[in-house]
């Protein structure tokens, strides 16, 4: 088929129609007409040839042109594309190297291999321009509902249409073992967008906690209009749920608003849901308090808090054991991801005999230490001192206070305190000493002897070597490991070294040797400060 032959405006009509189908612009068809009419013309030319073509976006006409750039003599490589100064002289009025002529050579005839390689860049252009058009529409709805129609299901994922274009639901992301047949309603949650060369580019979930929040939203007008607040929300898709909310206006209960009239609004998540069952909890500042309300419908006798290493204990009646952990620990799973808390449950028992075997340990410390007989070091465990620098550095009286203590047995006792505490501390700094430990490190303000100790026994001799270690090294922390919370042990964390005291050691001694200038730290603080002060008057 000849370019010439053909009605030029019938060019300009199919782009139209393919852009009106696929909801492009024109002008993208257009140039891929051209880029594939180039191809074509090249090789019928020569691939070396730079030929480019023109379609006049009104009349449709096809004009084949060929390029050619002025070089130096010494850059010469292609002569199909390129021509040199002198050449150029021919076509041009004093050339200089970057100059570009162009001439107008005959249209080619397409055959049926031509053509057909014409349909596929022209293809290929359409789809890529289409799924542009895509992520630019969507990308900015990205963590919405959105309703579909089920067009097919692929190895278990489902393919969504979403209107104006394709999106997929992973099978890891349906509910149980939901299924769904083509030209079926579907209401999912966009979870991601994201540009791909191939492949789906909108990802969507039903089984994201955010779903239900955005769910609630939907059906709770307090929440869409702000009243309410979604503070937190876990899910075991399909099976059960907790949502924590509060309330900024102190005549609405958000729990009730939640539920709705009969349960009516509640409900209706719920059949969303595929019956999954939702807890709604009132939220509470205080964590205890907020975790007392997760644990719902189990009653807890008593909450102990770290707040250092995100832990808590919770303690409940015998009878309320299995009630809290829930069947196969969903309750106190679900419990501990909505308060981001890693959660130790036991009973009243349990911890009964956990405090007596800690008044045994400190009893018999006292015992062993201050050589008390156990009356005297149980009385001592009592008063709540539970180690020997509390005894040896605690005010007078605040040991007069204990029945049968007098001034004179006060003094005794922490000046034996000191006595045992002074002879560890010479013993771990010689037993230091022995393992390499230097005199920058044992006189680094902030380090007790058992500490530097506890470093030269890991290999942290020097204060250069402590400069270089972590905060987290040094006072511990928690990483989280396939969605696991894991414990990693700090080098001096059984002195309860914590982490903000870690990082201000390490600081200080990288200011002593020079590393780090104090006047910098200086500049990053009040940079720090003007930043808040300028997102809160925003």
């Amino acid at each position: 088929m000849a370019i010439t032959s053909a009605n030029q405006l019938e060019l300009l009509q199919t782009a139209e129609a393919v852009a009106r189908e696929k909801m492009i612009d024109p002008g993208l068809v257009v140039a891929a007409m051209e880029e594939s009419l180039a191809r074509a013309a090249k090789s019928r030319y020569g691939s070396e040839m730079d030929i480019r073509v023109s379609i006049d976006r009104k009349t449709g006409k096809a004009t084949f042109t060929r390029v050619r750039t002025v070089v130096a003599d010494d850059e010469l490589e292609n002569y199909q594309s390129e021509l040199t100064v002198e050449q150029a002289r021919q076509y041009l009025d004093n050339p200089v190297v970057g100059d570009v002529f162009s001439e107008e050579v005959p249209p080619v005839e397409m055959g049926r291999i031509a053509a057909q390689s014409a349909k596929q860049v022209i293809l290929q252009k359409v789809r890529e321009a289409e799924r542009d058009r895509q992520y630019e529409e969507f990308k900015d709805r990205n963590g919405t509902i959105i309703n579909g129609l089920v067009k097919r299901e692929e190895y278990g994922n489902v393919i969504v249409d979403v209107g104006s274009g394709e999106a997929i639901l992973r099978r890891n992301e349906k509910i149980g073992r939901e299924s769904y047949r083509p030209n079926d309603r579907i209401r999912c949650y966009i979870k991601d967008v994201r540009r791909e060369p191939r492949g789906p580019q909108i990802f969507l979930s039903r089984t994201a906690p955010e779903f239900m929040a955005e769910l609630f939203k939907m059906e709770v007008p307090e929440i869409y209009d702000g009243i309410i607040e979604i503070k937190a929300v876990a899910r075991d898709p399909g099976s059960r749920a907790k949502i924590a909310v509060v309330s900024y206006d102190g005549s609405i209960d958000p729990v009730g608003a939640c539920v709705g009239m009969r349960g009516s609004r509640v409900q209706a998540v719920v059949n969303e849901l595929q019956g999954e069952k939702i807890d709604i909890i009132p939220w509470n500042e205080d964590q205890p308090t907020f975790l007392v309300n997760a644990l719902q419908p189990a009653e807890v006798s008593k909450v102990v808090l770290d707040e250092e290493a995100g832990k808590i204990e919770v303690v409940v009646p015998d009878e309320q054991l299995s009630l809290a952990i829930g069947r196969r620990g969903q309750n106190v799973r679900l419990a501990s991801q909505l308060t981001n808390l890693d959660i130790d449950i036991m009973t009243e028992e349990e911890e009964s005999a956990r405090r007596q075997k800690e008044f045994e340990a400190r009893t018999g410390l006292f015992m062993e230490t201050l050589d008390l007989d156990e009356f005297f070091a149980q009385l001592l465990v009592s008063e709540g001192f539970t180690n020997l620098e509390e005894v040896a550095y605690v005010e007078l009286d605040e040991l007069l206070v204990i029945d049968g203590v007098d001034a004179s047995t006060a003094e005794e006792l922490q000046a034996r305190a000191r006595d045992y505490l002074e002879a560890q501390a010479k013993a771990a700094l010689d037993n230091a000493r022995e393992l390499g430990a230097e005199d920058s490190l044992i006189d680094f303000d902030g380090l007790t002897p058992q500490m530097v100790e506890a470093l030269a026994k890991d290999g942290v001799k020097t204060l250069d070597d402590f400069a270089t270690c972590a905060d987290w090294e040094l006072a511990g922390g928690w990483t989280t490991v396939n969605g696991e919370r894991v414990k990693d042990d700090g080098l001096l964390e059984p002195f309860d070294m914590s982490l903000e005291d870690a990082q201000n050691l390490v600081m200080t001694a990288r200011i002593m040797l020079g590393w780090v200038d104090p006047a910098d730290l200086e500049t990053d603080e009040e940079d720090l400060e003007t930043e808040v002060e300028e997102d809160a008057e925003a």
